[in-house]
């Protein structure tokens, strides 16, 4: 039944089928060649046949591929391969970013570092490396995952992971200011000579308008797979900039740009997962979802073939 729904699927090009090649579990091994537009359709059967239940499914994506059949099947799927959104791929990729590990709160920690030493010797560079190395965008893009779906699982480990790393990254930059002050590294009134980093504790409409870029963009990025301009979200909203900012300012008794900062950095991080939430429910609404019908229709033949 499911080498049957596999080969009549819309978008189908090859199929191989390995009689009793798996030994655990002992069954079968099935490959087929599919139009990318054409597999989110195919997971939704396989997930009523249970195939996850009993065995596993695998999805690789091949650098080239030449042949007549998959041209002929691509053609013949509808939609275009960059526009497809694979929900499972989406959500293990963003799931992925989201833990709360070791590495991610290295690279928050060194990018708050970074991003107020950027501050301190008003340094747009060091501010714009910053963003690139900030892995915030992960667990952002996993919690408007979660939000979409209603993967609360999901969702509580993308927050764990914000609310944790945030304030740990934030608190290592304020104890590295406050060390660094009586040495003599920058002077006590370094932020009101800045001009460069001004737009960091002057929020404004375009804050907004500048996250939600970012954010529809990044997670158009996730789902076409497309990680250059995903490097171009990373450097273009100030939630790591924001959050050393806060820091500094703390620690200099800047209260009132620290309350700027901080607000800068709420708008950057809402209008992110805004933005990706809206981008991933406008995909839902114009994605070809499995009729109900057919279904139905796998649901009784799979009851039939159990007996």
């Amino acid at each position: 039944m499911t080498l049957k729904a596999c080969r009549d699927h819309t978008g189908t090009a090859e199929a191989a089928f390995f009689a009793g090649a798996s030994v655990e579990p002992a069954g079968d091994v099935i490959e087929i060649q599919i139009a990318r537009e054409s597999v989110e359709a195919l997971l939704e059967k396989l997930d009523v046949l249970k195939v996850q239940d009993v065995g596993s499914i695998v999805i690789s994506m091949p650098d080239l591929v030449l042949s007549r059949r998959a041209d002929k099947a691509e053609s013949s799927a509808p939609g275009d391969g960059a526009d497809a959104l694979i929900w499972d791929e989406v959500t293990s990729q963003t799931g992925e970013d989201s833990r709360l590990t070791w590495s991610y709160l290295a690279f928050l920690v060194l990018a708050t570092q970074l991003a107020a030493i950027g501050i301190v010797t008003n340094s747009t560079i060091a501010i714009v490396g910053a963003m690139a190395v900030g892995p915030e965008f992960g667990p952002l893009a996993a919690l408007a995952v979660a939000l979409a779906r209603g993967d609360w699982q999901l969702g509580r480990r993308a927050a764990v992971a914000l609310a944790v790393g945030f304030p740990v990254a934030m608190l290592l930059a304020a104890l590295t200011a406050w060390l660094s002050v009586p040495l003599g590294l920058f002077p006590a009134d370094v932020l009101g000579t800045g001009s460069a980093v001004e737009f960091i504790y002057h929020p404004g409409p375009y804050s907004l308008i500048v996250a939600v870029l970012a954010g529809a963009a990044g997670m158009l990025s996730v789902i076409s797979r497309r990680s250059a301009a995903l490097i171009g979200v990373f450097i273009s909203v100030t939630t790591v900039p924001a959050a050393g900012f806060v820091s500094v300012a703390l620690v200099l008794g800047e209260f009132q740009k620290a309350a700027g900062s901080a607000f800068q950095l709420l708008l950057n991080l809402v209008g992110i997962v805004v933005a990706a939430v809206a981008v991933l429910l406008f995909y839902r609404v114009v994605s070809k979802r499995l009729p109900e019908a057919t279904a139905r229709q796998l649901r009784w033949q799979l009851r039939r073939t159990r007996g």
